[in-house]
């Protein structure tokens, strides 16, 4: 893809970022490894906590001034193969300084070493528990939004349908950036030509098929494994969704946000010009970035005070 199509504010940021093969095993070993260990900002005001049960790990960001009893469950991204709960760390101090709430960032297990059901089921027990133990940070079990972005949000849009069909305590709305939410997109061939900026349908193939295995692109998809799969989307929570218009997650993205409408959800769609895949992280101090979260930030803090 042309430089040209991207933003001028994100253009230096997005030729600095190295191309990389996650198809290849040592070069995801590699990024598992800088993503576990990588500096990550100190925010004051914040305080940061890694939690540990059952072989699985949680960063929490508690923000010293409180404002209600919200809090954000959230899942970071990686294409289902790589990352970790630092490489968002601006992000969700940021987010829990502004809104006076607690965010709860869940880590998982990544394909092909461990397909599905691992890394849904890590955040659906993630989730668990922080449900049973949100009254020791002061949050009402009712009052959870669930984000994530990239292949984190389709972990958490997969996340709130099981939520849903499960019933019990209901998260208010779901934040979702760039989901990674139907696997019919990496089978689709024809956009491989495109070579979208940041994550291309190569990377993207190989995402979903360490995640499915032989069930990639066929009717053969359990439920929750890809978001957009679900044939009946009525009764899900509220929904934010940002994603860039050059990149490969679009159109998937503005059809899942048609049918959750269509199903009576209300949806706020946030298309951003110019804009490669992720930028709000990599690209975090530049303009574009600044003002799609102000953006965010502003509808979450509305889900958390109205409803």
């Amino acid at each position: 893809m042309d430089i040209e199509a991207v933003d001028p504010d994100l253009r230096e940021a997005t030729l600095k970022l190295p191309k990389t093969d996650p198809s290849k095993a040592w070069v995801r070993t590699a990024l598992r490894a800088a993503t576990r260990v990588m500096p990550v900002p100190k925010i004051d005001g914040v305080t940061v906590d890694t939690v540990k049960f059952s072989g699985r790990r949680l960063r929490v960001y508690r923000p010293e001034a409180r404002k209600g009893t919200a809090a954000l469950f959230w899942i970071h991204g990686g294409g289902l193969l790589f990352g970790d709960a630092r490489q968002d760390e601006a992000l969700c101090a940021q987010t829990a300084l502004e809104l006076g709430i607690p965010v709860f960032s869940a880590n998982y297990r990544f394909a092909p070493d461990h397909p599905f059901p691992a890394a849904h089921d890590d955040v659906y027990e993630a989730w668990r528990w922080a449900l049973d133990h949100a009254g020791e940070y002061g949050v009402d079990p009712k009052r959870f939004v669930v984000g994530g972005e990239s292949a984190g949000g389709g972990l958490a849009a997969g996340l709130v349908q099981r939520i849903h069909d499960e019933g019990g305590v209901q998260p208010l709305a779901q934040w979702l950036f760039a989901p990674m939410i139907d696997d019919r997109t990496a089978a689709d061939e024809s956009l491989d030509a495109a070579a979208h900026w940041v994550w291309d349908n190569r990377a993207n193939r190989a995402g979903w098929g360490g995640y499915l295995g032989d069930a990639l692109g066929t009717t053969d998809v359990p439920p929750y494994a890809a978001a957009a799969r679900r044939p009946d989307l009525s009764g899900l929570p509220p929904a934010y969704i940002s994603v860039g218009d050059i990149e490969l997650f679009l159109e998937e993205d503005r059809i899942y946000a048609a049918r959750l409408s269509g199903a009576g959800v209300d949806v706020t769609l946030d298309i951003v010009p110019g804009a490669p895949h992720g930028f709000e992280n990599w690209a975090k101090d530049t303009e574009p970035a600044r003002a799609m979260l102000r953006r965010a930030r502003a509808w979450l803090h509305a889900m958390i005070s109205t409803l």
